[in-house]
């Protein structure tokens, strides 16, 4: 920084009555913006790391951390504590940075289970950290954007899933009906990381930047209180992994598009789309070769295949053809997990009060169907529901418990005296009781609406308006 921009931060320190607007009151932790908050656009240029140190950049980084929140690195420091050790210690990040000194701190490992039973690992890095790398992705993701391809969609600005999906259905649409569906073996762990600071250079000529996500890279990982060094991979979890992910499958992309290839991307998930199974499985053999010889990637062969459009998942979703085309639906595996969950949620020996359970449930539900809004599933979601109130009213039994208990609540709910007391003294179980006439009379459908139970079909009808 030029001398006259020192001086600015140096009088902001001492300034401690400056008066602040609301909205910097929380989140200006590095230096004042200007008046006007004049940002210049940053290039891939030499200039590129003060564009990543400016005051604007770094605060802006900070607000995304601190809304992300999440749990703190090997430090402890949590987001609360951050805005404290930036007004207090910034001098010396800043200089640490300047000057090619700051080391990143090794990350914290976590794991988190995948559908298939396994662990997914992922790396937690301190706040701090966090703040940097936030920093690096808002000033690179802009220039990296412009050379992405127009079908990859994760962890990009403006793209989901569902636009990935619909994708898919175009391609099948317009006659590309078999698909390579590309697995890479633990993508994340196996990125090779000379490889990708090779890419890195061809766009960024400012080797502070290079250097310092190398370092990140290299900062290793702390798992049970023992060091690992990581000479390989991205960690998950970073602010910059997605940025540095899409920056090396870019490679596959372009090489994918040079060879006349329709193809969509959403992360590490790649379908790959052709007219006949004979030119998909030539594909998949000549694309291998590119991926592990070129990009030093591992092909997943047990999971990578070659099959119709109408037998793959992607992204949950899974495909099926009417006289119309190419129609969206819910993939079975996707179904099975939901159930899965249900049952987690109405489970009577997790400790949990009703209004808790309905809350996790409409969270639940309302989540679950924004996510799958884009399929046909009227009828699933019709037997869903009948199994779903099912379950609800075979808690309700069981919360009862005692035969007076059901006796009294039976009577209250349009139930005759004499055929409340045979039922209160059945013993018929919970599950079977929960599917008789006697219960689906009393505890009917509008009565577990209005006590707060949101279902499926419903909010379906709602989200498919909107959509």
């Amino acid at each position: 920084m030029n001398g006259r921009k020192q001086k600015t931060v140096q009088d902001t320190c001492l300034r401690k009555d400056r008066a602040a607007l609301e909205s910097y009151a929380e989140g200006q932790t590095f230096l004042w913006m200007t008046e006007k908050g004049d940002t210049n656009l940053a290039t891939g240029g030499a200039k590129l790391f003060e564009f990543i140190l400016s005051p604007a950049n770094l605060n802006s980084a900070y607000k995304q951390v601190k809304r992300n929140k999440g749990s703190g690195g090997i430090d402890g420091m949590d987001t609360e504590a951050l805005r404290l050790y930036l007004q207090t210690h910034r001098e010396a990040l800043l200089t640490s940075l300047q000057e090619g000194n700051y080391k990143p701190q090794p990350v914290r490992r976590a794991e988190i289970p995948k559908d298939n039973g396994s662990k997914r690992q992922l790396g937690i890095p301190t706040v701090v950290d966090r703040v940097i790398q936030q920093a690096i992705t808002q000033q690179l993701s802009p220039i990296y954007e412009r050379q992405f391809s127009p079908t990859s969609y994760g962890f990009r600005p403006r793209r989901s899933a569902h636009q990935a999906v619909m994708q898919c259905q175009n391609n099948a649409n317009e006659g590309y009906r078999y698909v390579v569906d590309m697995d890479l073996e633990k993508f994340f762990d196996n990125v090779n990381q000379s490889k990708l600071i090779e890419v890195l250079s061809r766009t960024i000529s400012d080797g502070r930047v290079v250097s310092l996500i190398h370092k990140y890279l290299r900062a290793g990982v702390m798992a049970d209180g023992q060091y690992e060094d990581t000479p390989t991979g991205v960690p998950q979890g970073g602010n910059i992994s997605p940025l540095l992910s899409n920056v090396m499958l870019n490679e596959l992309d372009k090489e994918l598009e040079k060879r006349g290839h329709r193809f969509v991307r959403y992360a590490d998930d790649c379908m790959i789309f052709c007219r006949s199974k004979r030119a998909a499985a030539r594909v998949l053999l000549s694309i291998t070769k590119y991926i592990e010889g070129k990009l030093y990637l591992k092909v997943n062969q047990n999971k990578t295949v070659v099959a119709h459009i109408k037998d793959v998942k992607f992204l949950g979703y899974g495909f099926y053809f009417t006289k119309d085309g190419c129609k969206i639906r819910i993939h079975r595996k996707s179904v099975e997990k939901m159930k899965a969950r249900i049952r987690e949620l109405t489970c009577r020996s997790n400790g949990w009060g009703n209004e808790r359970r309905k809350e996790a449930l409409r969270q639940y539900i309302t989540g679950w169907l924004n996510y799958f809004r884009l399929a046909d599933m009227k009828i699933l979601l019709e037997r869903t529901d009948e199994w779903f109130r099912r379950r609800l009213r075979s808690l309700i039994w069981k919360q009862w418990k005692r035969i007076r208990t059901k006796l009294r609540n039976l009577i209250k709910l349009g139930i005759p005296r004499p055929k409340a007391w045979e039922f209160a003294n059945t013993r018929k179980g919970y599950w079977r009781v929960a599917d008789s006439p006697i219960l689906s009379r009393s505890i009917t459908n509008e009565r577990l609406k209005q006590a707060g139970f949101i279902f499926f079909s419903d909010y379906y009808k709602q989200v498919r308006r909107v959509n």
